[in-house]
């Protein structure tokens, strides 16, 4: 029961709620609360699947069905991130509407790349190593429920205060925004040097 709960909880902190419904804005500011909960529903729905599977299969996925080095996946999705990172540096939350579509077409690209990544994948990986498969999709599942709850929750507060305070809303998102871009930037970073340090050992170079 330790490992579950210590796994659900890393899993959720991955995931960070409070990240993403900063990403959201936007999307907050257009879609109504029954609207913007069935996007978010969906795109959990997409990402529970997707990290799922990884859970249930492992590397195997990389190894035996796409033929590549699970480090090829830490750098690419590394270099993703850290251009997602760069662009909230310099342009805010704005960046972020480039990489989606219309409001109707967006439970996919919040799924990709907001939530699913190179960091969410691997932990679903080791979810999978650390439990049996199904208390590994459990535990995803569970994680998942709470980080669309707590960001309806945020969404209720964001709609109560902003009519008062809406200077003040724009104000901390901005800040907040850039900030964790530098934190998204930091770990986009630690992704490529990961899958460098698997790869230039296999290349001979250390």
């Amino acid at each position: 029961m330790h490992t579950f709960i210590q796994t659900t909880l890393l899993i959720l902190i991955l995931l960070n709620p409070f990240l993403v419904i900063v990403y959201l804005v936007d999307v907050i500011n257009k879609l109504s609360r029954p609207r913007f909960l069935s996007v978010l529903v969906r795109a959990g729905l997409i990402s529970t699947v997707v990290f799922s599977i990884f859970a249930v299969l492992g590397d195997a996925i990389f190894a035996r069905f796409l033929q590549a080095d699970f480090a090829s996946f830490q750098i690419f999705g590394g270099v993703i991130f850290l251009l997602i990172g760069i662009q909230f540096v310099f342009h805010g939350n704005s960046a972020i509407e480039g990489l989606r579509g219309e409001s109707e077409y967006i439970a996919g690209a919040i799924a990709m790349p907001i939530m699913i990544g190179p960091g969410t994948i691997s932990i679903s990986v080791l979810a999978g190593q650390r439990l049996q498969s199904v208390l590994a999709v459990l535990a995803i599942i569970v994680a998942m429920v709470i980080c669309i709850g707590v960001m309806m929750l945020l969404r209720i507060v964001h709609d109560y205060v902003r009519p008062k305070n809406e200077k003040l809303i724009e104000r901390y998102t901005e800040i907040a925004g850039r900030i964790t871009s530098i934190v998204i930037g930091t770990f986009a970073v630690e992704m490529i040097m990961q899958g460098l340090k698997e790869w230039l050992p296999k290349l001979g170079v250390l």
